[in-house]
């Protein structure tokens, strides 16, 4: 077999990793429908509707048939990404409504809880269940293990990077294995960052033929016209390949992005980033009642880390310092105080110490940090205050990190669109590595949020918090 090739049994997994997908759906929302039917039901119920078997059996199929239509189940979208969850979100939401009017046609007097209680209950355990089986998937990534194996087709820069991306985030699930150049694979063994380059552009469908490729992966180069595109998309019929063709705004994703046919000619449209409307007022109405019920949560463990604070050293409970926020109004920000007293104006003196990437000040090892405060910054307890300006509305559950003014002064037109957004307790940079993250990559993570959000993406990033937060990962 050719240099890159796989064996198709290696990627069997994408078919076992459905089939569990699709009896863990199966077994939890039985279980949760059979379960909630037999505690709640009416079992001498005269009419056959009304018998609890009856809608428990009903509210399985409806499910499981929602899940089917939208596609929760298609492997392009199992084990990575926020589509997963929102695929599966629209579904029970499809499966609601048609319960609700199944009931409404029927009278029946038992439908509310099946409404109510039922399919909410099914949505928690099943996101619950699949979260469970995303973790294990990734953690068989990062050993290298459940991999589909990339052909890459591009030119050399476009190429290493897409080789750079797929390496440093493993769980995604692709593994270049081979490449594709405009020259062609060059001397005998050539390689690009480690991979062999193996033939020519016009020579892709040739290779994925033979060797067996799951993912085709085009990136921009001069040689891709429409034309070639659309051979090469011919070519690639009766192959079990998927064609992937990166655009040009390799930033933009999600639910912006739609193909649409205009005249014959398929375009790529980009809507515009969602900065108001109706999902910017649930998102408010979700970070309020969402900080109000994380404080009532939280209270005694408040309580106890101001006295711990009082008790270590000298000074307030409180730390106040003003940040920047939505459109780069300055607002005050609450945090539990950390370090000693006048730790602001012992700043300068420690300015050729600084570790931190870009803009920020930052020290591993700062000797302005008490012995409470470095416990508290390593499980982000210090930002527990911050609820109270979500509250307010300065603030919202998830967003960019909230720069100082310095900071912001200091920021170019680019990186000034993190102000167009609320700043978050938690967001992309909490979840992929906070303090260790490099400037730059920070800013672009920053930036995915701000163009990319959706309720789905805060719904992922608030879950994934709690991983890193138990953690202390680059928290210091």
């Amino acid at each position: 077999m050719a240099n890159g090739a796989v064996d198709r049994p290696e990627h069997d997994w994408e078919q076992r990793y459905r089939r569990t997908v699709i009896t863990s759906d199966t077994v939890t929302t039985a279980v949760v429908a059979a379960s909630i039917g037999n505690f709640f039901g009416v079992r001498d119920a005269a009419d056959w509707h009304e018998k609890w078997v009856i809608l428990a059996f009903g509210t399985e199929v409806l499910v499981l048939g929602a899940l089917a239509v939208s596609r929760s189940w298609a492997p392009a979208v199992l084990g990575q990404g926020a589509e997963e969850f929102r695929r599966l979100g629209r579904s029970l939401f499809m499966a609601t409504v048609v319960l609700a009017l199944g009931g409404i046609a029927l009278t029946s007097r038992n439908i509310k809880l099946w409404i109510f209680v039922a399919v909410p209950a099914i949505a928690v355990v099943t996101m619950v269940a699949r979260y469970a089986l995303r973790v294990r998937l990734h953690r068989q990534r990062k050993k290298g293990r459940c991999l589909r194996p990339v052909l890459a087709a591009g030119s050399p820069a476009t190429v290493s990077d897409l080789i750079a991306r797929t390496r440093r985030f493993p769980h995604l699930g692709w593994r270049v294995d081979a490449v594709c150049l405009t020259d062609g694979s060059g001397p005998a063994g050539a390689r690009l960052d480690g991979v062999p380059v193996v033939g020519r552009l016009a020579d892709v469908a040739d290779h994925v033929h033979r060797d067996g490729y799951r993912v085709v992966a085009v990136t921009p180069d001069p040689h891709w016209s429409p034309h070639r595109l659309q051979r090469l998309a011919w070519n690639l019929e009766g192959s079990d390949a998927e064609m992937v063709v990166a655009p040009v705004l390799m930033e933009v994703a999600g639910p912006r992005l739609h193909v649409d046919a205009v005249l014959g000619i398929p375009l790529l449209r980009v809507s515009m980033p969602a900065f108001t409307g109706g999902r910017r007022a649930v998102k408010g109405v979700v970070d309020r009642v969402g900080a109000a019920l994380l404080l009532v949560l939280f209270a005694p463990l408040m309580v106890v880390v101001a006295l711990l604070v009082l008790v270590d050293s000298r000074g307030g409970v409180l730390y106040r310092q003003r940040r920047v926020g939505k459109g780069g109004r300055e607002f005050t920000i609450v945090k539990f105080r950390t370090m000693v007293a006048g730790a602001d104006g012992a700043r300068a003196a420690l300015a050729d110490r600084n570790e931190g990437a870009g803009l920020l000040f930052k020290l591993r090892r700062d000797p302005r940090v008490t012995r409470v405060g470095a416990v508290l910054r390593r499980y982000s307890i210090d930002e527990l205050p911050q609820l109270f300006n979500i509250l307010t509305g300065s603030m919202s559950l998830v967003g960019p990190r909230p720069p100082l003014p310095e900071e912001s002064a200091a920021y170019g037109p680019d990186i000034r669109r993190r102000l167009l957004v609320k700043p978050g307790l938690t967001g992309l940079w909490q979840i992929s590595g906070r303090s260790d993250l490099p400037w730059e990559e920070a800013v672009r993570l920053d930036l995915r949020y701000v163009e990319d959000w959706s309720l789905a993406l805060d719904t992922v990033i608030l879950w994934k918090t709690l991983r890193a937060v138990l953690l202390g990962q680059g928290a210091y």
